[in-house]
């Protein structure tokens, strides 16, 4: 049993990447719990593990008695001499008692199990919260797992996501094994785990895709000012720039159109108009509200 406990913590070391401390506090935790099945929950018991061997052993602790009352907390005289073989042991000492391994049995093996496979959960859900809590914002890419009353749920690699059926883009049709490009929208803490929340809706979907089509946005020397989405139909966006000498339409259209193309095959046809913006809102809202021609503001 030991073997078969020692080696799934090795598997999971090297495959899920959680750290041995975390690893070897679940198997304690484990052993502890299997060997209250066999002991019962008034027994004093400690899990120790030993680097050495790598084996995790069970202590029971009992108080050195001349007349034993309470079986589970308590060992005669006699009978702790005879074990510890010690001619200074005396009653009120305390002596530690290595439990066989052997004895916790089947049952209390697989209790053992499915307790590291909890705590395992646990620590790869806070492994996978921390890695993401900093990225709110960042485009991700994952491939569709399943399909939840109306949810897409993504697989991330090491982790699931899910884009919620109101960050979906309205007649984009979503496929298992379809791969998809997203913004991390919101990494919660759940009761139940930790969430990533993932969208193709929101407006900031479309201005992460120009930081990245767009070298002059990521040198922030063109800067984005506002967006407008109506997503899956149309989206405008308002750009300015730092350098007098840098048309910050025509950066983001790029060559012959071939930046914005790049955003509009990501988003699926979807119309992109890049309008100058201007401190004047007179001359922003003139922009903005072209092909019309304004009459009167």
């Amino acid at each position: 049993m030991m073997d078969e406990l020692v080696k799934t913590i090795a598997e999971v070391e090297r495959e899920k990447g959680i750290e041995r401390d975390i690893l070897i506090e679940a198997l304690e935790a484990a052993m502890l719990t299997a060997a209250r099945k066999k002991k019962g929950l008034m027994a004093d018991l400690e899990a120790q593990f030993d680097e050495e061997t790598g084996e995790i052993h069970v202590i029971e602790f009992k108080t050195v008695v001349e007349t034993v009352e309470n079986p589970d907390l308590e060992i005669s005289l006699e009978e702790a001499l005879a074990i510890e073989d010690d001619p200074d042991l005396q009653t009120g000492d305390q002596i530690g008692l290595l439990l066989p391994t052997e004895e916790l049995g089947r049952i209390a093996a697989q209790t053992a199990k499915q307790v590291i496979i909890q705590r395992v959960r646990e620590a790869d859900r806070a492994n996978i919260f921390s890695g993401f809590k900093d990225r709110k914002g960042e485009l991700v890419s994952g491939t569709v797992r399943r399909i939840e009353r109306g949810n897409v749920v993504i697989d991330l690699l090491k982790s699931e996501a899910v884009m919620p059926y109101r960050e979906q883009v309205p007649r984009e049709n979503s496929r298992v094994g379809d791969r998809l490009e997203c913004l991390v929208l919101d990494v919660r803490e759940e009761a139940r785990g930790h969430q990533i929340v993932l969208s193709r809706a929101h407006p900031d979907f479309v201005a992460k895709l120009f930081a990245r089509e767009v070298p002059e946005i990521y040198e922030n020397i063109v800067t984005i000012r506002a967006v407008a989405r109506e997503a899956g139909t149309r989206t405008k966006i308002a750009v300015s720039s730092r350098d007098s000498e840098v048309d910050p339409v025509g950066a983001c259209v790029g060559m012959k159109g071939i930046r914005v193309q790049a955003v509009v095959q990501e988003l699926r046809n979807e119309k992109i108009d890049i309008v100058p913006w201007s401190a004047d809102p007179v001359r922003f809202v003139c922009a903005a509200l072209q092909p019309a021609e304004v009459s009167r503001v």
